[in-house]
């Protein structure tokens, strides 16, 4: 009876050590997912306020300078004078022209790699390297459109030569984003539709790009977000910051908002600083339009 008490005994000492190591291991863990939480919540807010300061300073600065004039000038000597439209035009003519390109050549490529490419080192090589081109400087690309289309195409400091260097900038975004969309596709979906007699092509058109097309849609709208905001690329191909025509072809010399923006900054009068600011705000309210429709038909085609 003895040493079965004492057993017992034992093993209710060691189940209350046991108790108090875990509860002592949860409030370590509990002080700890605190800590963690205050530093992240710190983070978010000093990452607000600075959005905060810095758009106040630019609403302060530019609005007062946003009227019929400023969108209906051509850019100037004289702060006054000084207008958005020729940068506003270049800017929609490069998009326009990059828009279609990046799609098109970025969402065959993600479907190639993931729907028909095989498993090798080669299509492995290939995927790295799409991946690491989508983290190459901007200013990479920019020296890389000066000597291949500028140089070598005899494209000159075109719209034409600056809508294809920034294909080429945005063109790796695309593809990953575009690649994670068609991978998220569940596999029942097409093995239901191969079971169902398609081929591989039918089950891509009426299964994969239906039910990623959300992504993709997403991912493209965000990119182009990055080329109309680059200003790098263009300054590289040579993109003029004073003009007063607007373009008239693909050929056409032009001018576009980073640009126009940055050179207005650069001045040493206070007023073209105002005028930049207001530059900066037709600027962020195209970026914010784009994303908000990135959103618009991500949620609406994620409904279907």
């Amino acid at each position: 009876m003895n040493g079965s008490t004492s057993v017992s005994n034992t093993s209710i000492n060691n189940n209350e050590k046991t108790d108090k190591q875990q509860l002592k291991h949860m409030m370590k863990r509990k002080r700890k997912n605190k800590f963690f939480h205050a530093v992240f919540f710190i983070s978010t807010l000093f990452g607000i306020a600075a959005l905060l300061l810095l758009l106040g300073q630019i609403l302060i600065q530019g609005l007062g300078w946003l009227n019929w004039d400023f969108f209906n000038n051509y850019s100037s000597r004289k702060p006054e004078n000084s207008g958005i439209k020729a940068a506003m035009v270049g800017t929609l003519w490069m998009i326009g022209i990059t828009a279609p390109l990046t799609f098109i050549i970025g969402v065959a490529t993600a479907l190639f790699l993931e729907e028909y490419a095989k498993d090798t080192w080669i299509s492995r090589v290939i995927q790295t390297n799409i991946s690491n081109l989508a983290g190459v400087p901007s200013i990479v690309y920019g020296l890389l459109g000066l000597t291949l289309f500028v140089r070598m195409l005899h494209l000159g400091p075109s719209i034409l030569a600056g809508a294809l260097t920034m294909t080429l900038l945005v063109l790796p975004i695309i593809i990953v984003a575009s690649q994670e969309a068609i991978r998220a596709v569940p596999v029942s979906q097409r093995h239901a539709s191969y079971a169902l007699g398609a081929n591989r092509w039918q089950t891509i058109v009426k299964v994969v790009l239906p039910s990623s097309f959300a992504g993709i849609l997403t991912g493209s709208i965000l990119s182009l977000s990055r080329a109309i905001g680059e200003t790098a690329p263009l300054i590289v191909i040579g993109a003029v910051a004073f003009i007063a025509r607007l373009p008239d072809g693909l050929l056409s010399k032009f001018t576009a908002m980073p640009i126009q923006i940055y050179t207005w900054s650069s001045q040493p009068q206070e007023e073209f600083h105002h005028v930049a600011g207001a530059g900066i705000i037709v600027l962020l309210f195209m970026l914010l339009a784009m994303n908000a429709l990135a959103i618009f038909l991500r949620n609406k085609y994620q409904r279907k």
